[in-house]
């Protein structure tokens, strides 16, 4: 079954509760939020005390997006603040299982994220320490880019790699109606969206036509 998260990377920041409301009406499953420290990706976003207030406003379960070096040092806090997943980037962890690891060990699943020209691959050794997979359909650090077509062969190829293992794979970066269909036919399990979702009028609706177009025959 398709899983729509919601990034709140587009969503207002002066108000967040009423943009999350919004798409939990329109039936999504997880909030997507991506945390940016101005290393490892140019911009830098927010942190703990904004994912716990975040907590306090949903049952969603909360999918925190690592954008940044050393993560193992921030996991703590990120799951003490209300995290439900933590994802981190392969390419900014020296020690990956290790922080895979700590992750579970904290009692959160296990992520990791990997960037346009990152292939499968690096994960070979860490596949059963892995809860859910991110790839990065554009370059790490904005949002509202377009989605990188080359994307398309990742997924399946990570498909094959994972086997059976009960692993998500999420698709994030440019992910809109008319390509839903086709990212879930090549084997993703969760479409994050951001500025498909808070750009549109009505993002609740927007949230149900990603669904749609993901599950249509």
């Amino acid at each position: 079954m398709i899983k729509i998260a919601p990034s709140i990377l587009s969503a207002d920041f002066a108000a967040l509760a009423t943009d999350i409301a919004r798409v939990e009406a329109g039936g999504a499953d997880q909030l997507h939020i991506d945390v940016m420290d101005g290393r490892f990706v140019p911009n830098i976003t927010i942190g703990p005390v904004v994912v716990a207030a975040i907590r306090k406003r949903t049952r969603l379960p909360l999918d925190v997006h690592l954008m940044i070096v050393e993560p193992e040092r921030y996991v703590p806090e990120f799951v003490a603040a209300g995290a439900d997943m933590v994802t981190v980037h392969v390419e900014a962890c020296t020690h990956l299982q290790r922080t895979l690891a700590q992750i579970r060990e904290l009692g959160a699943r296990a992520g990791v994220a990997l960037n346009p020209s990152t292939p499968p691959a690096a994960l070979e050794f860490v596949l059963d320490d892995l809860d859910l997979v991110l790839v990065m359909s554009v370059n790490p650090g904005f949002g509202g880019q377009s989605f990188i077509p080359s994307a398309h062969r990742k997924i399946r190829e990570l498909r094959k790699l994972l086997g059976t293992r009960p692993v998500d794979v999420s698709v994030d970066g440019g992910v809109k109606a008319d390509l839903a269909k086709s990212i879930a036919d090549d084997g993703a399990s969760t479409l994050v969206a951001g500025s498909a979702v808070f750009g549109a009028a009505d993002p609740a609706a927007a949230v149900r036509a990603i669904r749609a177009a993901a599950t249509a025959a």
